[in-house]
């Protein structure tokens, strides 16, 4: 964790925020030596599991067609 006096950080503010968006580093901001304040990167993630995979998967061929393979769905021994 890096630490940075208030009066650096007021002068490399912006700066400081895309280093921390890019490295995902926290930066801890001290006035008089002691802490006061950290700056974080900000962590995303889906609502909810439901098309947190969109985009990622590719369905090759056809999922619901028949396989060619003879099936019988009745069970003739139950």
């Amino acid at each position: 964790m890096k630490t940075i006096k208030a009066s650096e950080f007021k002068a490399k503010c912006l700066q400081l925020m895309n280093e921390v968006a890019e490295s995902g580093d926290i930066i801890v901001i001290t006035k008089n030596g002691q802490p006061v304040a950290q700056l974080a990167p900000v962590i995303s993630r889906p609502a909810t599991l439901a098309g947190s995979h969109r985009g990622k998967i590719d369905i090759l061929g056809d999922i619901v067609g028949s396989l060619g393979e003879p099936w019988d769905a009745e069970c003739s021994s139950c």
